[in-house]
């Protein structure tokens, strides 16, 4: 028996639409979840992407933080350290600047200083075998040997002669301890409240309790260079001496060798001893703004104090405040032949500020609301407070203008008559 197909054709149109169905079916189904599993994941890789770009952006801020302040302020190997505008006293740099520390010769900026101050630089010196002893740096006195004191004073500073130093602190304070004892009542007198000097030269083999801070040592120097004669005397680079009993001078050259490389250098000392090592005050003037530097501890002193220079130098610039002779206010003048008096500054004032810092500078004004006469011509009647943010910079006397006289009885007594006439008739 033969088999036979009883399908018709519009049967077989069906099961193909079927089957095609099924396919598109599965496939539309294949794609959804196939596009379902594209965004999941895309999803997922957005999450990680924001996250990497949150981790990128706060590393790139840390890092160019670290790199301002790293512009900002310089890495230096020295244990302690600062820069000093010598006319405002305003800190520019400052590392450890209030340690205690030993300092070495550095010291014999405070002898100078107290030289130039209670000394005679036409006095002559005789030298005693106490002074011809000393060890260390030497200018080569002998027992007995006569030298006028700036000859010393030389020889002190630029070949940082230890017996120099103790001769001139007998012929000054009649022996070594009573002059280190004006030097300390000098230093507190400075403001210099945490040094303490134990000999004039700096030696301080087994000795404690002689140090200073980087930030005294500025002070000091600060205060030191109100002397023309100190300031020749630190930035002179070679010299020569009188050498009692030779047929020759004594030649002297200054240790500080950024007297030679460095760009406004003008002093000032330079110190060394195991215990304080490498230690160096430097000064440098660049567009009329002296800039004290100092280093202690530092085994490349030199570099450090350029670096540190260098950084005041480029980031700080002049900023003038007030014009000499500038009007700050009419103050009222009690009895005298005029009313009021113009109050002027006293002297011009240049502050070194960063760029930045400029929009932030104030005045502050501390004058009396009157002054009773008579008033002279340059009498201080207060004084302006100069500063940046709640820093105070500096201060700048103010003066009187010019000369009010008290007024006489019959002068008074005429001013009272004019008034009462203006009041009677106003016409």
């Amino acid at each position: 028996m033969s088999g036979r197909n009883n399908s018709t054709p519009s049967s077989v149109l069906c099961s193909i639409s079927i089957y095609f169905k099924e396919i598109i079916s599965k496939i539309s189904l294949k794609s959804t979840l196939s596009l379902q599993f594209v965004l999941e994941q895309s999803e997922r890789m957005w999450v990680k992407m924001k996250k990497f770009i949150l981790y990128l952006f706060i590393l790139l801020y840390f890092m160019s933080s670290v790199k301002v302040y790293a512009e900002s302020y310089p890495s230096i190997s020295a244990k302690a350290a600062i820069v000093m505008d010598q006319e405002t006293g305003r800190v520019l740099y400052e590392k450890n600047s209030h340690e205690k520390l030993p300092m070495a010769s550095t010291t014999k900026i405070m002898t100078l200083l107290v030289a130039l101050e209670k000394g005679n630089l036409n006095d002559i010196v005789t030298v005693s075998k106490r002074a011809a002893s000393v060890g260390g740096s030497s200018i080569w006195l002998s027992p007995g040997e006569k030298i006028d004191m700036e000859s010393l004073l030389y020889g002190l500073m630029l070949n940082s002669g230890n017996d120099a130093a103790t001769a001139i602190a007998e012929h000054i304070g009649g022996s070594v301890e009573s002059f280190v004892e004006i030097m300390n009542q000098k230093a507190k007198e400075i403001g210099a409240y945490n040094t303490h000097f134990v000999t004039p030269s700096g030696l301080d083999i087994g000795i404690d309790d002689h140090y200073t801070t980087a930030y005294d040592l500025a002070l000091i120097t600060r205060y030191a260079f109100r002397y023309p004669k100190f300031t020749e005397i630190v930035s002179t680079k070679e010299k020569t001496i009188p050498w009692e009993g030779k047929e020759w001078d004594r030649y002297l050259r200054n240790k500080n060798k950024l007297l030679w490389i460095y760009e406004g250098a003008d002093g000032v000392k330079t110190g060394f001893t195991n215990k304080a090592g490498r230690c160096l005050v430097s000064s440098a003037t660049r567009e009329g703004r002296r800039f004290i530097a100092v280093v202690l501890n530092s085994p490349p002193m030199w570099e450090d104090s350029m670096k540190i220079l260098d950084y005041a130098f480029s980031k700080y610039k002049p900023y003038k405040v007030l014009e000499k002779g500038e009007l700050i206010k009419k103050v009222k003048v009690e009895g005298g032949k005029e009313n009021t008096v113009s109050v002027v500054s006293e002297k011009a004032c240049v502050i070194p500020a960063l760029e930045e810092e400029k929009q932030n500078v104030n005045l502050e004004f501390y004058l009396p609301k009157s002054v009773k006469a008579p008033v002279e011509k340059g009498e201080k009647i207060g004084y302006v407070t100069v500063k940046i943010g709640e820093e105070k910079v500096c201060d700048v006397n103010c003066v009187a203008l010019k000369k009010v006289e008290q007024e006489e009885f019959g002068y008074n007594f005429q001013k009272i008559i004019k008034n009462w006439l203006k009041v009677l008739n106003p016409s």
